[in-house]
């Protein structure tokens, strides 16, 4: 299960002090904080199937990485955002719904799809800068994320910050939201990057 808080952030300068932020620099992980650039791509049948099922099928490449990932059951209260996930390394871009097959999920989509072809729907371009902060009882992710949705009927900017939750207790991540939130004002994020992009097309 991925369990990560999601906040937006108002500008660039604040992002930036986030990334930077000494008391976050104390507790990092030595060697994890990295920028990688991302492209992501969601697919789904005409009839959009998948969401209308509750899931997301998406194929991101990460660096010189190529990751598809299957998400359902997406629930979120304020910042918080829980979901289930698999995510598997493959070697193209083309959506192939076999790669989940093992699964019993997997089995789901498949038959959900019904043998309709899949496209893509909605594309992200995103550069994350992240590292990882350990509190002695949790492992943390930081993610400071800017970039732009896209989709054949418009597109949004992304400027946010996720922590997500690796190891440890969901307590740990919550007192590290808050802190940003009473340092930086960032505001709370409800909406997934995927979610505005279905309201973008309409879907929502």
């Amino acid at each position: 299960m991925e369990i990560e808080l999601k906040y937006a952030i108002n500008d660039n300068e604040t992002a930036m002090r986030i990334w930077e932020d000494e008391d976050l620099k104390k507790l990092e992980e030595p060697e994890t904080r990295e920028t990688v650039f991302m492209k992501a791509t969601y697919f789904d049948t005409e009839d959009y199937d998948l969401c209308g099922n509750d899931m997301a099928y998406r194929v991101r490449q990460e660096g010189d990485r190529l990751i598809a990932s299957l998400k359902w059951g997406g629930k979120n209260e304020g910042a918080l955002h829980t979901r289930e996930e698999i995510n598997i390394p493959v070697i193209d871009t083309h959506p192939n719904p076999v790669t989940f097959e093992e699964s019993d999920v997997g089995k789901d989509l498949i038959r959900i799809i019904g043998g309709k072809p899949l496209h893509p729907i909605i594309e992200m371009h995103i550069e994350r800068r992240r590292f990882r902060i350990d509190t002695q009882s949790s492992l943390l992710e930081v993610s400071v994320d800017n970039g732009e949705i896209v989709t054949e009927k418009g597109s949004s900017p992304i400027c946010e910050v996720e922590i997500e939750l690796f190891s440890g207790e969901q307590e740990d991540l919550l007192e590290a939201g808050q802190q940003l939130v009473d340092k930086y004002g960032v505001v709370s994020e409800k909406r997934s990057k995927f979610y505005r992009g279905l309201v973008l097309l309409g879907q929502r």
